[in-house]
């Protein structure tokens, strides 16, 4: 039996303590040593020396440091110093990426409380929070925090604020009494959690669990096991660069052994050593044609370029990949209250007696100007000077009413004082003011429709007073139920004429006259109908996950989109009595988890994980943490809590679902122009390993010497690869489905973009290369590279789309683009100026006329890429 199940006595038994005397030093010393310090410990962390290390095993670094280690034998050490300093910069960043993801656990033990009230030898006493122990006797009043988890054993109109657990916005109205069902976190109204803030009234508590035993402590363990994951990006680069190690290591090796083979074989008098090491560099000049080096620097660029579009969308990166990760994304979990609704309590159906369209009218009935005088006058909260709403949110919905309705409720006040009060108990459900009003005295009544409806006499039909038959009730009872199977939060209001001189008590609540309801309920974000809509289009499933009751969050999921006509709405203790399997099965048909706790959320994310499922959680509360460090990407909200916010990869700054989708669209983008430029950079690579591979099959001299290949792999194709990156979104973005997670970077058609446009450039190049070597060798590398790095500028125009030509994408539409090839043409003419020529290799023979073959080579290729693509997307 569990805690909450459990009467008071039992509680105290179980504990060998009692209320009055508490425990004594010498008890709690034994249980200080059998359980430990009230807190959450400090585990042992990765140190940073260790971490900076670890990011140096990634594939693509691998391959970079050895390129730079191969170019720095080979005396090209400017460009080995820019490849070491690109390594480094990703290294740095990974690492103070890790260490601020560790925050979130400091963050968690920053909200303990610091101090507690207790009684211990029979004395009241104040002690640090962490030397409390099961057993000890916890005195709370208005504004502390709960310093340990506990049962209660007295609540006087005690409420307690447990949104950091729950995630629900509303204070929870304790009780003492045992629960006899299995519930979940959030209705165990009895108990008290660690962490949590006492709004109102005043209570006692034995406590039940500290430290890690705490729900708290228990979520800090979840923090420190949930799994990071690598983004899809970081997985496809990793498995595309064992790849292409491997492919390059084999062609090297290939090639080499061609070249020796045709050398030991020919029979020619050469010198054998100087041969097989030509052989050797020409081997590694492929390598470096292949090897893209300013690959990761680039994706890191576009990916902070997708962190300034996305902070314009309310979306703040954490963690860069994140970026990426979002426009991978196949299921949003999301939150309810503020995510998807405005986090604001609205009154949106009133009923009164007699009236079809209360308020409808200019003039007034005596019954719609009763109920906003009950609901204004009745009602403690109050909009201060900062507008700042102060109070109960149903009751900042009826002065809202008020105002609406153009009865502002601080004239109302001003107007009508409030004589005396009957104050608001969870027990009877009412709350009673007197007010004098039109020279009568009367007393104002709101409360809970079935416990006023028991204790009415009289009913207010359009303005008239008649007695409240039982037509009538079985009419307001069918409508208090109607309101209800919309998950609507009903108010009954009610009005008595009580004596001048007479002193109100809880005996006078009665036989009073009903005005009649209001309900209300959070309502959704305008924007959010639409989003749902844009989302499921783009093959994104919208999960709403929520500490509300289940017929609330089924009806907001059924009046904004997210829940269809098979779709079903679970409890999270309907969740805990699934197996795996059953879980596994249904998965895709839950649209709605309510009531549910930490574990459960961390649940619901692997269970998407082990479908392949890319997957975003969004949160605010410390329950929401550990799911949001599981998930792939975890979306903190601006308004949450800092262990949220430290667990998540990105924070939306409005708290709004639109912003999500919003955002995913934006991640979309910089994925399709993460793999343009990498498309770009490929195809311009793969046009010299053919021109290279081409000119050793037909025995001819190397087209091009190692500087002539870093130079365009690091100096020429840097700018435009990065201007690709600013590409605008393509038309389809956000109507096609998410990229399954087992995809290629090459896939979607960018494969083959990469086939036709390198064969095209290398076909450009060959003929280049055999025009020139009809004058000499040299004039075959000059005009060769010529017409490589300008194909491979050039290529950048058929590369900004794998559907639209360059003109259906917009011409000038991508000024970076613009600019890039520009710059990289300027770049070119520097090295065929004549300080240059020689470190280039470029024979003071080349003149205009070789020059105009070279660029009518490149142009002509870049032509047919075009035709091909407009052939290809026919």
């Amino acid at each position: 039996m569990s805690t909450y199940q459990k009467t008071k006595e039992e509680v105290l038994e179980t504990w060998e303590v009692t209320k009055a005397e508490g425990l004594s030093k010498e008890e709690v010393n034994n249980r200080l040593e059998q359980e430990g310090y009230n807190e959450i410990s400090d585990k042992e962390k990765v140190p940073t020396w260790k971490l900076f290390l670890e990011t140096f095993k990634d594939t693509m670094v691998v391959v970079l440091l050895i390129a730079a280690i191969v170019q720095l034998a080979l005396g090209e050490v400017i460009e080995s110093i820019i490849i070491f300093i690109v390594i480094l910069l990703n290294s740095v960043i990974s690492v103070v990426q890790t260490k601020k993801a560790e925050s979130s656990l400091d963050a968690l033990r920053d909200m303990s409380a610091p101090e507690a009230k207790v009684i211990r030898n029979g004395t009241n006493q104040t002690i640090m929070a962490r030397e409390l122990v099961p057993g000890d006797i916890v005195l709370l009043e208005a504004g502390d925090f709960i310093p340990a988890d506990g049962r209660l054993l007295e609540a006087e109109s005690l409420k307690i604020n447990e949104g950091m657990l729950t995630g629900e916005s509303d204070a929870v109205e304790k009780i003492t009494d045992p629960i006899e069902d299995e519930v979940g976190l959030g209705d165990r109204k009895n108990m008290v959690f660690s962490s949590s803030l006492v709004v109102n009234g005043r209570g006692t508590l034995v406590v039940t669990a500290t430290g890690e035993k705490a729900e708290i402590g228990k979520i800090a363990e979840m923090i420190e096991t949930a799994e990071s994951k690598q983004t899809p990006l970081q997985r496809k680069l990793d498995s595309f660069s064992k790849k292409l190690g491997m492919a390059i290591l084999l062609i090297c090796i290939l090639i080499f052994s061609v070249q020796v083979s045709r050398i030991w074989f020919s029979g020619a008098d050469v010198d054998m050593t100087k041969a097989v090491l030509d052989a050797l560099m020409f081997s590694v000049a492929i390598a470096v044609a292949a090897i893209p080096e300013a690959l990761q620097s680039i994706v890191t660029i576009v990916l902070s370029v997708g962190t300034n579009k996305m902070a314009k969308q309310h979306a703040i990166i954490r963690r860069l990949p994140a970026v990426e990760t979002l426009g991978s994304t196949s299921v949003i979990c999301t939150d309810k209250t503020g995510t998807l609704t405005q986090n604001k309590m609205t009154v949106t159906e009133t009923f009164l007696p007699g009236i079809e369209n209360p308020f409808s009218n200019e003039k007034w009935s005596k019954s719609e100007q009763l109920l906003i005088q009950t609901a204004a006058l009745c009602n403690d909260s109050y909009i201060n000077e900062d507008k700042n709403e102060i109070g109960d949110p149903t009751e900042i919905a009826l002065i809202l009413l008020a105002d609406k309705q153009k009865q502002p409720y601080k004239e109302l006040r001003e107007k009508y004082k409030r004589d005396a009060e009957l104050p608001f108990d969870s027990e009877r459900k009412m709350m009673s003011t007197v007010h004098e009003i039109n020279e009568e005295r009367m007393m104002l009544i709101k409360g809970g429709p079935d416990v006023m409806l028991d204790k009415a006499a009289f009913i207010l039909v359009d303005g008239e007073e008649k007695e409240l038959t039982s037509e009538w009730l079985d009419k307001l009872h069918d409508q208090n139920e109607e309101y209800s199977k919309q998950a609507l939060r009903v108010l009954a209001f009610a009005y008595k004429k009580v004596d001048q001189d007479q002193q109100i008590t809880l005996e006078d609540e009665k036989d009073f006259v009903m005005i009649g309801f209001t309900a209300m309920m959070d309502p959704p974000r305008d924007a959010v109908y639409g989003s749902i809509e844009e989302a499921k289009k783009a093959g994104i499933k919208p999960v709403m996950i929520t500490g509300d009751h289940k017929t609330t969050a089924e009806a907001i999921g059924i009046q904004i989109g997210l829940m269809e006509e098979s779709d079903v709405a679970v409890t999270g203790k309907e969740l805990d009595n699934m197996s795996e399997q059953e879980l596994d099965d249904m998965l895709e048909k839950i649209s709605v988890y309510a009531r549910v706790s930490p574990e459960n959320k961390i649940r619901i994310v692997k269970a998407w994980q082990r479908k392949n499922q890319i997957t975003a959680m969004t949160g605010d509360g410390v329950n929401d943490a550990p799911a949001l460090k599981q998930a792939d990407i975890g979306i903190g909200m601006g308004s949450g809590t800092d262990v949220a916010k430290d667990s998540a990869a990105m924070i939306l700054t409005d708290d709004n679902f639109v912003s999500i989708v919003k955002a995913v669209s934006v991640g979309r983008t910089v994925f399709d122009n993460i793999k343009k430029s990498i498309a770009y950079l490929f195809a311009g690579n793969l046009g010299a390993i053919i021109a290279i591979m081409f000119a050793v099959i037909m025995n001819w001299a190397n087209p091009f010497t190692a500087l002539q290949l870093l130079f365009i792999n690091l100096v020429n194709d840097s700018l435009p690869a990065i201007a690709l990156g600013m590409e605008k979104s393509e038309p389809d973005v956000m109507k096609r489905k998410p990229q399954k997670i087992d995809e290629g970077i090459f896939a979607g058609g960018t494969l083959k973009s990469v086939i036709i446009r390198g064969f095209l450039i290398g076909i450009a190049v060959i003929v280049s290369h055999y025009i020139g070597l009809q004058h000499s060798e040299e004039m075959g590398v000059a005009m060769a590279f010529t017409t490589l790095i300008l194909s491979r500028t050039l290529q950048t125009f058929p590369a900004r789309s794998n559907v639209q030509t360059v003109f259906g994408a917009g011409f000038f539409q991508n000024k970076y683009v613009l600019g890039a090839v520009g710059i990289g043409f300027v770049l070119y003419t520097i090295t065929i100026l004549p300080f240059a020529r020689d470190v280039f290799h470029i024979p003071a023979e080349f003149g205009w006329n070789q020059w105009l073959i070279a660029f009518g080579l490149a142009v002509g290729s870049v032509v047919l890429m075009e035709i091909v693509k407009k052939i290809r997307n026919k």
